[in-house]
């Protein structure tokens, strides 16, 4: 092989690796982009005032109040649902936080009727806002990555709603 035939095909190899480079790049900054697009509460500020703790949530292009938070110390992502009465875990995730599933129990959805097995949390943390013993059930049929946050957590809260944020009281 001459040099020159040899220097053409390193350059083409370069140009080839650089391509690569390039949309690995482009493919990661755009993931991180669509992520929070989808979840813009993924660093909550904790704020605390003398005994009233909050949490300021921006509402993401869909319309919902996603977040990043904890179960059990488990880093975790929930998508706030007042219309769900207890916090419901995808049983992936569920499996991941090595939850125990307890008895089976019958719940109404918007997709009809569905068995879903109740569990207890130790703790549930969103910011500065954490609390304990709360009630949740684990999904079998629910494959999303988030989880939803019901009024078992909500119920204890104070929270208001203005233009496309939510402030979160927790007294």
């Amino acid at each position: 092989m001459s040099e020159e035939n040899f220097q053409k095909r390193l350059g083409s190899g370069m140009v080839i690796i650089g391509w690569i480079l390039a949309i690995g790049l482009l493919t990661l900054y755009f993931s991180n982009y669509l992520e929070k697009q989808n979840n813009p509460n993924q660093n909550l500020t904790r704020t605390q005032t003398g005994n009233t703790k909050q949490v300021e949530l921006q509402r993401n292009r869909y319309g919902h109040y996603v977040a990043n938070g904890t179960i059990n110390n488990q880093d975790v992502v929930f998508i706030l649902d007042t219309g769900a009465t207890d916090i419901s875990i995808p049983e992936k995730i569920a499996q991941r936080l090595k939850l125990k599933a307890g008895i089976k129990i019958p719940v109404g959805t918007a997709n009809g009727e569905i068995d879903v097995y109740a569990t207890r949390l130790a703790r549930v943390g969103l910011g500065a806002i954490e609390l304990n013993d709360i009630s949740a059930n684990i999904n079998p049929y629910f494959e999303g990555e988030e989880i939803l946050l019901g009024m078992s957590f909500l119920k204890h809260l104070d929270f208001s709603q203005e233009g496309d944020k939510l402030l979160i009281r927790q007294y």
